[in-house]
């Protein structure tokens, strides 16, 4: 099978990439930068059509990838490659004549702030998802799962808090934080929060590429199923990684509203023209809701449509992530 991968630089990326070659795919990677995976490879922007449509002409499927993930920036980025890069993919697949069509998003496009206790997938919901990722990711799965039709069998699966080795976004924002002592216990701590091994998230991504055609139209949460307290789970990766795990307390409201205000001085940075982004704020309001708010989610759906289940468990991902 011809297979092009977007966003093959990050982590998830370049696993269901390497994941692919492993078991015979012939594989394209397309992204921004070098991915240093021996593979087929187009550098450009996901936004950029007609280098899509070159990199999907002649691939039987497409696994989506790439996005803009920051926890802060001007709309106009998330737009361009959460939104516009997806437009791109799907007119290319449509061009192409792609089979297949796997959209990766994230469950925080159904989330509205209150707690996702053993819930499904959820409709992606733009109006309500909170911050700027969320939504031009929630606008972005609505659109891939629109160009379900024959001739393209579409899914969409969404990995929660994916973590690994070599994991530079939530493992790397922990460890900075911890180590500059800005990474406080929001609440009680004691919500519980899934999350996703990085080797069960691209199997996963497989699964939904291999059931395309059964579970097309869907939307699909990936996680471990092992929901745990959010301050044990943050201590485990804290301690895997080396750091020590976070000790200081801060009452919800307190780190609500103290993520408002980082929230508006962000937002005014940006608004300064020809200004550049500035980099990862202290907290924010998405950051506090995340830290104190419990999202676990039900996935017998997704276990039956793609014949999936995690096969490493948190704390042999935990073990892993402590040898690397």
């Amino acid at each position: 099978m011809r297979v092009l991968v977007t966003g093959a630089s990050g982590m998830l990326g370049a696993g269901v990439a390497r994941a692919l070659h492993a078991r015979g795919e012939d594989v394209t990677v397309l992204q921004r930068r070098p991915s240093g995976l021996g593979l087929r490879e187009v550098l450009a922007d996901v936004a950029d059509r007609a280098a899509v449509a070159g990199a999907a002409r002649g691939q039987d499927a497409v696994v989506h990838l790439a996005a803009k993930v920051n926890v802060t920036g001007a709309w106009a980025g998330y737009a361009h490659a959460n939104i516009d890069g997806t437009a791109s993919v799907v007119d290319a697949c449509r061009a192409a004549g792609a089979g297949r069509l796997v959209h990766v998003s994230s469950p925080s496009v159904a989330h509205a702030g209150s707690a996702l206790v053993g819930v499904g997938a959820g409709p992606a919901d733009p109006r309500h998802a909170r911050g700027h990722y969320a939504r031009s990711k929630a606008v972005a799965e609505r659109l891939a799962l629109r160009a379900d039709a024959p001739g393209l069998a579409v899914v969409a699966v969404r990995p929660h808090l994916v973590w690994g080795p070599g994991d530079t976004q939530l493992v790397a924002r922990l460890v900075q934080r911890a180590r500059a002592g800005r990474l406080p216990v929001v609440g009680s701590g004691a919500a519980l929060v899934d999350s996703t091994y990085v080797d069960n998230a691209v199997d996963a991504v497989l699964a939904a590429l291999d059931h395309c055609e059964r579970a097309r139209g869907e939307a699909l949460v990936v996680s471990n199923g092992e929901p745990r307290p959010v301050a044990e789970l943050v201590a485990g990766i804290c301690r895997a990684a080396g750091v020590p795990p976070p000790r200081r307390r801060v009452p919800y409201a307190v780190a609500w509203a103290a993520g408002a205000a980082v929230d508006a001085v962000w937002a005014a940075r940006l608004a300064v023209p020809g200004a550049a982004e500035p980099g990862d704020p202290p907290l924010t309001r998405f950051l506090a809701e995340q830290l104190a708010t419990a999202h676990w989610f039900d996935q017998r759906r997704t276990r039956e449509l793609l014949g999936w289940a995690p096969r490493v468990s948190l704390d042999e991902g935990l073990a892993a992530l402590s040898r690397s």
